[in-house]
C-alpha cells in the first residue's frame, strides 16, 4: 500500500469554491481563498446563518491511546466520507496539526491511508498561518509586559509573579525554563521565563472557544498575566494589549475549509492539545458546520477521559453545544496492548488479551454513557493483522456492554470501508434518546472538588494530592473570584493514572497535582499532573529526520 503522503499527493482535488458551493451552498464571494484548494469562510457570512436550525453532532473519541495509534482522525474522515457517499450532507470538524508533533513523535494529523483531509502537506505544515498569528499575538503580550516594566512599571507588576509565557509551535525542551532580560539595563529586568508550545497556550484555548471578534477581544482582555506587589491580578486589558492582539487574530478566526480525498467538506480550525489543553477544534467551526450541514463529525483528542471530558466540561459548557452521539474508536491491537501484550507481539492472535484489554474500553464506555450521558457506538478500526476471530470477539464483548460495534476498513478502502459504521451511526441517531447529557461536575463546586470529581468518576483514582505551591495557587485563584470556572486536567494520555505505563484500567491510584494555572480569558483553570510538560521535547528518533524536500519541490516523509 502507498504511504499516506503518496496517497495524498496522488489525490485529484476539486477547487475549494466548488466544494463550498456544491456541498454546503456557500457562495464563492463568501470565501477567502488560500490558493485553489483551501479557503477561509467569511465570519460575517456565518453570522448571517444564525437563524438556521442546527444539524446533528457526532463526537469521535477513543479508548486510551497506545504507541501504535488508533486512527481517531482517520475514523472521523472515513465516517464523513461514508455518510457523504450515502447522500447525507456531512462535514468533518478537525483540529489543525501542530508542527511540534509533526516533526516530533506523532507525525501529521490529517488522517491516514485513503481517509485523509487534503492538501495534506499544507495542512500539516503552515496551512493558512493561524498558528503563526497565535504565536505573534501571544508573544506581543509577552513583549508588552516586559516593556511596561522597563518603562517605569506604572501598574506595579511584581515581575516574580508574571505567569504569561512566550510560545513556539515546535517541540523544544531547552526553552522550558529560560532567563530573559540579560545584558544590562537597556535590555530590561532579568527574570525567569519559559516557553509553551502554541497549542498549550491560553490564547489557543481562547481562539477555539470564542464565537465572534467582539468575544475574542473581550476574552483577550480578561487574560491575567501576573500580579501586582499588592497581589492584585493584572490583565491584558490594563496593559492595553487586547486591541492589537485581537487585530493580529482577525483573519485567523475565520474557519478553514478543505476537503477529504473523496471530496467531502472539512473544517480544520484551531488545535489545542488534549492532554495539556482542552483538545477540541473551534466552536466557530463546529457551529458553522451545524448550520451548513445535516451531520457534523468532530473529534476530541486522545481518549474519552481527556478530550471527550474537556469537550463536555469545557467546550459544551461554554458554548451550549450538545453531541447527539459519540463514536468510541477501538482497535484489536490497542485492546491487546491494554491486555498486557508487548508491542512486538501485537500482530499475533490473542483472544485472551483482547478480553483482558476490554477493561480499558469498558471504563471509557461507562464514562461516555453514564457520566456524560451520551449515547454511543464503537468503531473497530480494523488493521490487516487483525484476525476474524479477534474482531468477532470485540463485537461480542462490546455487545455485552449494551453497545453496538462496527468494524471498518476506511484506512485501506476509504469511505466504502466505513459504510457499515455510517449506517450504524445513522440508526443510532434515529433512535429516540432521553435527554441524559450531563457534566462531570457542577459549576458551584470548589476547584478542588471539581478536580476530585474528574479523578474519581473518570480516572478511578482514590484521592487527589497537591504540591503545597499548587494548592496555594489554587486558593489564590478562588479568592480572586475564579472559583466557578471549570478545570482542565493536564495529564498523560496513555493511562487513566498519571503513570503512562499503567495500562488497562488502574483503580485506587493517586492523582498528584504539581502546578495550577489560571486561564481567565479562556474561562478555565489548568491543573497539571504528573510529569506532563506544556512544552514537549523531541524523541530520540524524531519524525523530522524522515521529512525531506525533493529536487522537484515535492515534500516527502510526512505521515
Amino acid at each position: 500500500m502507498l504511504s499516506d503522503i503518496e496517497i495524498a499527493n496522488a489525490a485529484v482535488l476539486r477547487p475549494i469554491k466548488d466544494v463550498a458551493a456544491d456541498t454546503l451552498g456557500i457562495p464563492e464571494e463568501r470565501l477567502v481563498p488560500y490558493g485553489h484548494y483551501k479557503a477561509k469562510v467569511d465570519p460575517t457570512y456565518l453570522s448571517s446563518l444564525a437563524d438556521r436550525p442546527l444539524g446533528r453532532l457526532v463526537l469521535v473519541t477513543a479508548l486510551s491511546p497506545t504507541p501504535p495509534g488508533e486512527g481517531k482522525t482517520t475514523t472521523t474522515v472515513g465516517l464523513t466520507d461514508a455518510l457523504h457517499g450515502l447522500g447525507h450532507r456531512t462535514i468533518a470538524c478537525l483540529r489543525e496539526p501542530s508542527m511540534g508533533p509533526v516533526f516530533g513523535m506523532k507525525g501529521g494529523a490529517a488522517g491516514g491511508g485513503y481517509s485523509q483531509v487534503v492538501p495534506m502537506t499544507d495542512i500539516n505544515l503552515h496551512f493558512t498561518g493561524d498558528f503563526a498569528a497565535l504565536a505573534a499575538a501571544n508573544n506581543l503580550l509577552a513583549a508588552l509586559i516586559d516593556n511596561h516594566v522597563h518603562h517605569g512599571n506604572e501598574l506595579d507588576i511584581d515581575v516574580r509573579s508574571v505567569t504569561w509565557k512566550r510560545v513556539l509551535d515546535m517541540n523544544d525542551r531547552a526553552l522550558r525554563d529560560v532567563v530573559v532580560g540579560l545584558g544590562g539595563h537597556a535590555n530590561g529586568f532579568p527574570r525567569s521565563e519559559g516557553f509553551d508550545i502554541v497549542v498549550a497556550s491560553e490564547l489557543m484555548a481562547i481562539f477555539c472557544l470564542t464565537e465572534s471578534w467582539a468575544d475574542l477581544k473581550q476574552r483577550i482582555g480578561d487574560i491575567v498575566i501576573g500580579y501586582t506587589r499588592a497581589m492584585k491580578p493584572v490583565t491584558a486589558r490594563e496593559l492595553g494589549a487586547d486591541g492589537a492582539m485581537a487585530a493580529l487574530l482577525r483573519d485567523a478566526l475565520a474557519p478553514n475549509l478543505v476537503q477529504t480525498i473523496e471530496g467531502a467538506p472539512a473544517f480544520v480550525h484551531g488545535g489545542p492539545f488534549a492532554n495539556i489543553a482542552h483538545g477540541c477544534s473551534s466552536v466557530m467551526a463546529t457551529r458553522a458546520g451545524l448550520r451548513l450541514a445535516d451531520i457534523v463529525i468532530t473529534e476530541a483528542g486522545f481518549g474519552a477521559d481527556l478530550g471527550a471530558e474537556k469537550f463536555v466540561d469545557i467546550k459544551c459548557r461554554k458554548s451550549g453545544l450538545r453531541p447527539d452521539l459519540a463514536v468510541v474508536v477501538a482497535t484489536v491491537r490497542a485492546l491487546k496492548y491494554h491486555g498486557g501484550v508487548p508491542l512486538a507481539e501485537l500482530a499475533t492472535e490473542d483472544l485472551a488479551a483482547v478480553e483482558a484489554g476490554m477493561v480499558n474500553l469498558r471504563r471509557h464506555l461507562a464514562n461516555v454513557r453514564d457520566v456524560y450521558g451520551i449515547p454511543c457506538v464503537v468503531a473497530i478500526n480494523r488493521f490487516p493483522s487483525d484476525t476474524d476471530a479477534e474482531v468477532t470477539a470485540v463485537v461480542d464483548l462490546v455487545a455485552a456492554e449494551g453497545v453496538r460495534a462496527f468494524p471498518a476498513t476506511h484506512f485501506a478502502d476509504g469511505g466504502t470501508g466505513a459504510e457499515g459504521l455510517a449506517k450504524g451511526v445513522l440508526a443510532a441517531l434515529d433512535e429516540p434518546s432521553p435527554d441524559t447529557f450531563s457534566f462531570t461536575y457542577e459549576d458551584d463546586l470548589s476547584l478542588t472538588e471539581k478536580v476530585e470529581a474528574v479523578a474519581t468518576k473518570l480516572y478511578g483514582a482514590a484521592l487527589v494530592t497537591w504540591d503545597a505551591k499548587a494548592l496555594r495557587r489554587l486558593q489564590r485563584i478562588e479568592r480572586d473570584g475564579y472559583g466557578t470556572l471549570p478545570v482542565c486536567v493536564a495529564k498523560t494520555q496513555y493511562s487513566f493514572s498519571t503513570d503512562p505505563k499503567s495500562v488497562g484500567a488502574p483503580s485506587g491510584h493517586e492523582l498528584h497535582v504539581r502546578e495550577v494555572r489560571l486561564s481567565a480569558g479562556a474561562g478555565f483553570v489548568v491543573v497539571v499532573c504528573g510529569d506532563m510538560m506544556t512544552m514537549p521535547g523531541l524523541p530520540r528518533d524524531p519524525s523530522a529526520s524522515r521529512i525531506d524536500l525533493a529536487d522537484d519541490g515535492t515534500i516527502l516523509g510526512l505521515s
